[in-house]
């Protein structure tokens, strides 16, 4: 039997097609964050980015997405190497970690379902940042399932 790609890869030998497929379709990375000013630390909410689809937790324009949503971060290699954000549970921060995939991820599983039905998405959870103003945002402060794995 073959060792999937993401157990014998490091992120930056993954072709574009094995790098998109680590996206585990949680939409975490789509939500908006707080950092504290005096502390550094982030905290997650529940708000999402306007371009999330908060029931398919996909982005509404991805191919577009930079051009919609200026300052969305494209996850690269390096910048997976950098970001102390990403979930507990991301593909990306796993194999950039030498970890393995949770059972519940598409790849692992061979359905995309899995994702919601684990309860790791956002599917249900989350408000979209047009309905809320930004002094609000410390009342959406949340802890995902999985994190503190």
């Amino acid at each position: 039997m073959e060792i999937p790609f993401w157990k014998r890869k490091k992120l930056h030998e993954m072709s574009k097609a094995e790098w998109e497929s680590l996206c585990d379709g949680c939409g975490r990375c789509c939500l908006n964050k707080l950092e504290d000013w005096d502390t550094g630390e982030i905290h997650h909410t529940n708000i999402a980015c306007s371009e999330l689809n908060c029931e398919t937790c996909r982005c509404k324009s991805y191919e577009f997405r930079f051009d919609v949503v200026p300052d969305c971060i494209d996850l690269t290699p390096q910048k997976v190497a950098e970001i102390d954000w990403l979930p507990q549970t991301c593909a990306y921060r796993l194999v950039k970690e030498g970890a393995d995939l949770f059972a519940w991820h598409p790849l692992v599983s061979g359905d995309p379902q899995t994702v919601h039905t684990a309860g790791i998405s956002v599917r249900g959870r989350v408000f979209p940042e047009g309905d809320l103003k930004p002094e609000d945002y410390e009342d959406h402060l949340v802890t995902w399932l999985g994190e503190g794995v």
